[in-house]
């Protein structure tokens, strides 16, 4: 059965950057949602006792399963979503991750330069990754829910840029929800952990 996790931190924590506000809509109401339709979208079938990864991974590219596979993402994402971000985080990676971002990207101004453009780029709603490809570290975007669990990727890092992830704190001003959360959220010790 799934279910909606607890936030790794009270709905304050991560003010003023991501108001408990935008979080008890975001968190409350969206995420919620997408456990509850999942829920409904898959009783009583072969899916309903599946680790969400495992629905994931048999509903993606079936558009018959389209509405199954959109929620469960959703419920993916957005839980992986919660555990990049922490108070007090962001600015320079530490740990393992930080000399691959460097060799990669060859310092970590380029790095949030281009991880910040995948998520100003992102037409219409989605999420930018740091993601594990292969050996390689790569800056991915995804659309909509789609994620790179559906493509073979695994994820380190991700920022959502759906317009409920930031709007009531922003409105529309995408690039500096964006430079905020990189600057003072991004939890690296769950990137190392990713990596690991």
């Amino acid at each position: 059965m799934i279910t909606l996790p607890e936030l790794p931190y009270a709905k304050d924590a991560l003010a003023p950057v991501i108001s408990a506000n935008t979080l008890e809509f975001h968190y409350g109401k969206h995420h919620r949602a997408y456990v509850d339709n999942l829920g409904k979208l898959i009783a009583g079938t072969d899916l309903a006792e599946a680790p969400l990864e495992e629905i994931i991974r048999k509903t993606a590219g079936d558009p018959a399963k389209a509405g199954i596979f959109n929620n469960a993402a959703q419920v993916w994402n957005h839980s992986f979503y919660w555990q990049c971000l922490k108070a007090g985080g962001g600015g320079a990676p530490t740990g393992a991750v930080a000399p691959k971002i460097a060799a990669a990207w060859g310092s970590y101004e380029k790095f949030v330069e281009e991880l910040k453009n995948a998520g100003v780029t992102q037409f219409g709603s989605g999420w930018a990754w740091l993601v594990l490809d292969g050996g390689d570290l790569k800056i991915v975007k995804t659309a909509n829910a789609d994620t790179p669990l559906a493509r073979g990727q695994k994820a380190l890092l991700t920022l959502d840029v759906w317009e409920h992830a930031y709007y009531l704190d922003y409105q529309n001003r995408r690039p500096d929800y964006l430079a905020a959360v990189i600057g003072r959220l991004i939890n690296w010790d769950f990137v190392n952990a990713n990596l690991g």
